[in-house]
């Protein structure tokens, strides 16, 4: 494992399901945290955090995850965590990464949209040059928020549009909302030309995810693992190559699943599915991309070859234009013939 390893951590990579929040390192959550100490229940110490960050189930990671969400207060700490999440995922050879925000948390609490925007814009721009990692994101509503949050998050997409926003997301709870609400505001966004890239399936059925492809013209499935349990659905999934953002480490974690021996990436890989692995919420989930690669060897029984497949998948099922996603594609193809 320790050539793997190696291999991994120097394998070039595309991030397709990452949450800007979730991102937070420990030390930039601590800090934030002791910014404003006696108002959130967020521990300053960023060895208790391991603590915090154990989930009884979903919905107490959704109510942990909007702690944190409370501690970005100002457009600064906006522009601090966006550039600390792009340096972490360069060190992990990410070329290229299509991070989730939720625009719609910070804009309740006081942020405007316009100044939001600016911070997450000039701070894509400087991870560019100092990291030379192309950042887009997906605005995705917060499904907890129920209709007012898509409007607001619609809104926010049409009015700022800022460069770097190429798609529109659905997060959150998955029980008791469902996807089929949604449809009025992801047909608008998709007609301004944003790609649509719900969550489904993670905590409910394969119901849930025929609902985000029918309803919501879902492009990409975030999760989705529930599609193991439906073989129409496999088939589907896997005639039209829809791409499905796999998340081992946090399905565990926040109970979706019960074990990793238990996770149905194999079955999705055997079934044909464009499958890309991913980290969702790696400080949150004690995890990294390169941790969940690992992941995914062992449950696959995968080596070099397959796990730069994997690699491929992710970059096939990018938004990057045809001219990026061939120069990555060179780089990884390069990375494992050099592995020998």
């Amino acid at each position: 494992m320790t050539d793997l390893s190696t291999f991994i951590a120097g394998l070039p990579k595309v991030e397709l399901h990452v949450h800007h929040v979730g991102s937070a390192s420990p030390r930039i959550v601590a800090e934030l945290a002791a910014r404003h100490e006696g108002r959130s229940p967020v521990p300053a110490d960023p060895d208790a955090l391991a603590d915090y960050f154990e989930f009884r189930d979903f919905a107490h990671f959704i109510e942990v995850y909007l702690s944190v969400v409370d501690l970005i207060r100002d457009p600064e700490d906006v522009w601090i965590l966006t550039h600390e999440v792009a340096r972490e995922l360069a060190r992990q050879q990410v070329r290229y990464a299509e991070l989730t925000i939720t625009p719609y948390s910070h804009v309740s609490r006081g942020i405007p949209a316009p100044a939001f925007c600016e911070a997450i814009e000039d701070a894509r721009k400087r991870a560019a040059a100092d990291f030379g990692l192309d950042l887009r994101w997906c605005f995705d509503i917060p499904g907890e928020a129920g209709l007012p949050a898509a409007e607001e998050t619609l809104r926010i997409a049409l009015d700022e549009r800022p460069d770097g926003l190429i798609s529109f997301g659905l997060g959150g709870p998955e029980i008791g909302v469902p996807r089929p609400q949604f449809r009025p505001y992801f047909d608008q966004a998709r007609a301004a030309g944003l790609r649509s890239v719900p969550h489904a399936g993670e905590t409910t059925g394969p119901q849930t995810v025929w609902d985000a492809l029918r309803e919501l013209g879902a492009e990409r499935i975030g999760h989705g693992i529930s599609a193991a349990k439906d073989p129409e659905l496999l088939a589907y999934l896997a005639e039209r190559q829809i791409g499905m953002e796999i998340c081992p480490t946090s399905n565990v974690r926040t109970r979706a699943v019960a074990t990793l021996d238990e996770h149905p990436l194999p079955r999705l890989v055997e079934a044909g599915l464009l499958v890309t692995i991913n980290s969702d919420d790696p400080p949150m989930f004690g995890t990294t991309l390169n941790d969940e690669y690992a992941v995914a060897a062992r449950l696959l029984g995968a080596g070099p070859r397959e796990l730069a497949g994997l690699a491929r998948n992710a970059v096939t099922a990018s938004f990057l234009d045809p001219a990026g996603k061939q120069r990555i594609i060179a780089e990884i193809d390069a990375h494992l013939v050099a592995a020998g």
